[in-house]
């Protein structure tokens, strides 16, 4: 009995581990889609057409690809071209395509879309927001289907970078017209749906040229609401947010081991944007007596509960031209109100400052405008929409002050320029300017950037506040996402779940 008994005790239990595999089911499996939250949503999705960050955010790497790319380290490496040689002038660029290459819609990739597109960027009629790049470039003639002969009209020391953000990316004729609603790139992703005010859809190329990516379908999720994006992440409806922007809630998410929270750098100089063809802002005393009421410490702890690196001109700390000009105008009221006296407005004035929907924007908003009340001038504030704020501001420069991060990498440059939304023209800057772009050199290049930073900075052209800080937080189970930024990107090439 005690022998038939065992058996019994034995078949039971087996019986039962039987029953609690069924009831288990099969051994789950890595996920292979992802959703990110994001603040703004893309006004349209063609990175060609538009300035707004949130375009590149969702569909450059993923969707569209150049020439080259700017990669996660900040390197310049071959995508679309395998390769390329360079003229010992500087001034002639000969690039070898890759073949095989195919657009989402089934048609081939080849040299006359390279010619396509880069006459596109330059041409009259261009809406691209680097167009000024592009007027760089003298021809372009197609040699072979594979080879594409690039003439500039004088050497530019980073044109191969230039061709690595998303203002460059490759599109076709037969499409380019319809990116704006349903664009169709090479990448690994292809356009899926566009639901507006909610999300946008990607889904893998399954005839991508290059190394399939792992997650079958990547959702970016508009969420405007940082309480509404802190109780996404909380409940899971999202899995990260490549910049959470409201980093007073980083120190919970950090505290538990749910999620990973990811601090790095980001090319972003929050600035306070200036007018300098309106009065009184068109005088330097005026601009120079804001730059010395600015507390950056208290704006970065107050708007970004700490995240962020004060700035003193117009470029990113981590650069190694990077000149710390911080000091050019400390906080000093005293010698603001002086100066604001000089200027003959002893008494102050009133004014506008116009805030784009971020939270740098709209938080640091109210800190200036008590800093500048010190000084004399009354800050009306005034909140826009994204979409407001790139027609009224940046195209329709209907502004007095506003505030906003600049993130495209190495821009500089964008004070040269006389259409800029600024309003600022300097014929030095200019021609250093010119000078800087004949210049290949690295260690030169650096210097040139060095005495473009301390001009502007002079000048006070702008109230310079903060680098913004890249303050992502994700599961922690999922892996290949960015730490810095280097440009406006959320490349998904690399993303995937750790089982």
């Amino acid at each position: 009995m005690q022998y038939r008994g065992s058996h019994l005790r034995a078949a039971a239990l087996a019986g039962l581990s039987v029953l609690a595999l069924l009831a288990a089911g099969p051994a789950e499996a890595a996920k292979t889609s992802v959703t990110l939250g994001m603040r703004l949503e893309p006004p349209h999705l063609d990175p060609t057409a538009g300035a707004a960050a949130a375009i590149d955010e969702v569909v450059f790497i993923n969707l569209f690809e150049g020439l080259t790319q700017v990669d996660k380290d900040g390197s310049v490496k071959p995508v679309l071209a395998e390769s390329w040689t360079i003229s010992d002038d500087g001034k002639t660029y000969i690039f070898k395509l890759r073949s095989g290459v195919k657009f989402h819609d089934g048609s081939d990739f080849n040299a006359d879309d390279v010619k396509f597109s880069l006459e596109r960027g330059k041409a009259a009629d261009s809406a691209n927001a680097q167009k000024a790049k592009f007027e760089q470039i003298e021809a372009v003639e197609v040699v072979s289907p594979t080879e594409v002969k690039v003439t500039l009209k004088q050497p530019v020391g980073d044109f191969l970078t230039f061709l690595g953000t998303g203002d460059a990316v490759m599109v076709a004729p037969e499409t380019a017209a319809e990116n704006k609603a349903k664009p169709v790139g090479t990448g690994p992703f292809r356009f899926g749906q566009w639901v507006q005010g909610d999300k946008v859809d990607l889904t893998r190329s399954p005839d991508y040229w290059g190394t399939p990516v792992k997650l079958e379908k990547a959702t970016f999720k508009v969420i405007a609401d940082n309480a509404a994006a802190f109780s996404a992440m909380m409940a899971g409806d999202v899995d990260g947010f490549p910049i959470f922007n409201a980093p007073e809630n980083l120190p919970q998410f950090a505290a538990d081991p749910r999620f990973a929270v990811v601090v790095g750098t980001t090319e972003g100089e929050t600035i306070l944007s200036t007018n300098n063809a309106r009065e009184p802002f068109s005088n330097l005393k005026v601009r120079q007596a804001i730059a010395h009421a600015i507390d950056r410490k208290a704006l970065i702890d107050g708007a970004m509960f700490g995240y962020g690196t004060p700035i003193g001109s117009h470029f990113a700390p981590h650069h190694p031209a990077y000149k710390d000009l911080t000091s050019t105008y400390p906080q000093d009221l005293e010698k603001a109100k002086a100066l604001m006296a000089e200027a003959g407005l002893a008494n102050g004035f009133k004014a506008t400052l116009k805030l784009p929907p971020p939270t740098y924007a709209r938080r640091g908003g109210e800190i200036l405008a008590s800093d500048l009340k010190k000084i004399g001038i009354e800050l009306e504030l005034i909140p826009l929409e994204w979409a407001q704020w790139l027609e009224q501001v940046f195209k329709g420069k209907d502004y007095d002050l506003t505030i906003v991060s600049h993130t495209e990498a190495n821009d500089i440059n964008i004070y040269a320029r006389d259409d800029y939304y600024f309003n600022y023209s300097n014929p030095e800057l200019k021609a250093l300017m010119a000078k800087l772009d004949a210049t290949s050199d690295p260690a030169a290049r650096n210097e040139l950037y060095g005495q473009a930073q301390e001009i502007i900075a002079k000048d006070a052209v702008n109230g310079y506040l903060f680098q913004l800080a890249k303050t992502g937080v994700w599961d922690a189970k999922l892996k290949g996402l960015w730490e810095n930024a280097p440009v406006q990107a959320n490349d998904l090439t690399g993303v995937y779940w750790e089982d």
